[in-house]
């Protein structure tokens, strides 16, 4: 299953169903080859032809299982496009998210954020591609603080936004027949687009601190 991509078959819903709840160490095994074959290899498959589209998507990882049951219920993956901002993915039960993200910032990033977030010029942008990712269906949430940082005034224009110390933009896929087949590649690569300018304004202004 680590070739071309053709959708998750529909057998990785009857896998997940059995991992549901606090599933015993002996029921893990037991699903452990069914769940790597229909549930996770399809996600390397699916992130290697996006990748094969895009090459900015080429840094991904896909994660393992580890000890926890809800890693075993819930198949993550993320494509890292520059330090702690990345494009999430999860297959569940549930079916099929997405998310951009800034998060788990380095020190030195929430300060370099805040005087982008003020500076009018790449503020006013921000403001704009956030509302816009908003208007397409994308729940923005993310690490805020109560009240603006020190050093702000309270009533700044944008002290929504800078009261965020982590920034994120996610949506459901859906969870419809198209996630059998290779159309999910599509919708990824549509949702990729979704996320750009937000993802590339993060890029360009949260850069990594030595």
């Amino acid at each position: 299953m680590c070739g071309q991509f053709t959708g998750w078959p529909e057998q990785a819903m009857d896998v997940l169903w059995q991992l549901q709840g606090e599933p015993t160490h002996a029921t893990r095994e037991h699903h452990r080859a069914d769940r790597e074959h229909l549930v996770r290899q399809p996600m390397i498959a699916l992130l290697n032809e996006v990748a094969d589209t895009d090459p900015r998507y080429e840094d991904f990882s896909v994660w393992h299982y580890r000890t926890n049951s809800w890693w075993w219920q819930n198949q993550s993956a993320v494509i890292r496009l520059g330090r702690k901002i990345e494009i999430g993915l999860r297959f569940s039960l549930d079916g099929l998210r997405v998310q951009g993200a800034w998060w788990y910032p380095d020190p030195g990033q929430v300060d370099m954020f805040r005087k982008a977030v003020a500076s009018e010029g790449s503020g006013r942008e921000l403001s704009a591609i956030v509302e816009d990712v908003r208007k397409k269906g994308y729940d923005i949430s993310g690490d805020v603080m109560k009240r603006p940082p020190r050093g702000y005034p309270t009533d700044h224009p944008r002290t929504d936004l800078l009261r965020h110390r982590s920034l994120i933009a996610a949506r459901p896929l859906g969870c419809e027949e198209w996630l059998h087949t290779p159309e999910v590649v599509d919708r990824v690569l549509s949702a990729a687009a979704d996320l750009d300018d937000l993802l590339t304004w993060l890029v360009r202004h949260v850069k990594r601190t030595a």
